[in-house]
C-alpha cells in the first residue's frame, strides 16, 4: 500500500505526539503507512501524489483571518506551501481530509469568508449533517446527528460555489464540506477521544481558547457527552482511498 501523510503545526511535542497517536488509531495504519510531517519544523517537502494514498491535516495555531502583520514567518511559509500543495490536491480532486486546521487551509484555498463570528470554545457540540452529506460515503453510517469536538478562534461563515456544505452545529453553520468528490475539510476534530481532548485543554491552557480560570469548567464540559462517532470518518478515509 502506498503511504498517507500527516501534515502537522503543533510545535508542542505533547500534543502534537498525541495527535499523531490518535489519527495511527483512527486510521488503523502504522507508523510506516501514516507519516507525520511537522511543519513547524520545517519546510514541507516535496510530496509525489502519485506514490501516496491520500494526506491528512491535523489541527494547529495557525489562524488564515489573522492579519498578515500578526502572522509569524512560519505561518506565512505554511500557508504559501498548502497554497501550491492544494492547487495541485484540487486540480487533480486528490484525498485530502483536513481536521480542524483543514478549514484555514482548503477554505482558505477556495475563497471561503473566514473570520471570528462563529468560533466555538472547547467543547462538544451536536452535528447535524446536511443531505448531501448524509449521501457522502466519507459519511457512511454517521448518524444524522451525532456529537463532536470542536474548539476554534475562526470559522467559514460562507462557503464559495466550489464547496459542498456537509454538516453544521447550532453555534457553526460550516462543520464538514467536500470541494470535488475527494478533497474534505472539517472544523471539528474528528481524531479526538476524551482522553485526547484533556491533553489539549491542559497544553493550550494559555492559548485563549477559554478565559482564565476556566480550566475545571473547560475540562467537565468535553466530559458530558459521549463522542464516538466521528472517528469513524478516519477509517472510512482509509479504506476509500488506500491503494
Amino acid at each position: 500500500m502506498k503511504p498517507f501523510v500527516l501534515l502537522a503545526t503543533r510545535a508542542e511535542d505533547v500534543p502534537a505526539d498525541e495527535e499523531y497517536e490518535l489519527f495511527l488509531r483512527g486510521t488503523g495504519l502504522d507508523e510506516r503507512d501514516l507519516v507525520r510531517i511537522r511543519l513547524e519544523a520545517g519546510p514541507m517537502p516535496h510530496l509525489d501524489l502519485d506514490e501516496l494514498s491520500g494526506i491528512f491535516v491535523g489541527g494547529g495555531p495557525f489562524n488564515a483571518s489573522d492579519p498578515p502583520e500578526r502572522k509569524s514567518a512560519v505561518q506565512r511559509r505554511v500557508e504559501a506551501e498548502f497554497a501550491s500543495l492544494l492547487d495541485e490536491v484540487v486540480a487533480r480532486d486528490f484525498p485530502f481530509l483536513g481536521a480542524c486546521y483543514g478549514v484555514g487551509t482548503v477554505g482558505a484555498h477556495q475563497g471561503a469568508i473566514i473570520d471570528d463570528r462563529y468560533a466555538e470554545k472547547i467543547g462538544v457540540v451536536p452535528v447535524t449533517l446536511s443531505e448531501a452529506g448524509a449521501a457522502d460515503p466519507l459519511l457512511a453510517g454517521l448518524p444524522q446527528t451525532f456529537n463532536a469536538f470542536v474548539g476554534h478562534k475562526e470559522a467559514i461563515r460562507e462557503l464559495p460555489g466550489s464547496a459542498t456544505l456537509l454538516g453544521s452545529s447550532p453555534t457553526c453553520p460550516v462543520q464538514v464540506f467536500r470541494v470535488g468528490s475527494n478533497v474534505y475539510a472539517t472544523q471539528f476534530h474528528p481524531e479526538l477521544d476524551l482522553e485526547g481532548i484533556q491533553v489539549r485543554i491542559r497544553a493550550y491552557a494559555s492559548y485563549g481558547y477559554f478565559a482564565e480560570g476556566e480550566l475545571e469548567l473547560t475540562l467537565a464540559a468535553a466530559a458530558r457527552a459521549v463522542v464516538s462517532e466521528p472517528s469513524r470518518m478516519l477509517r472510512t478515509f482509509v479504506e476509500l482511498h488506500a491503494r
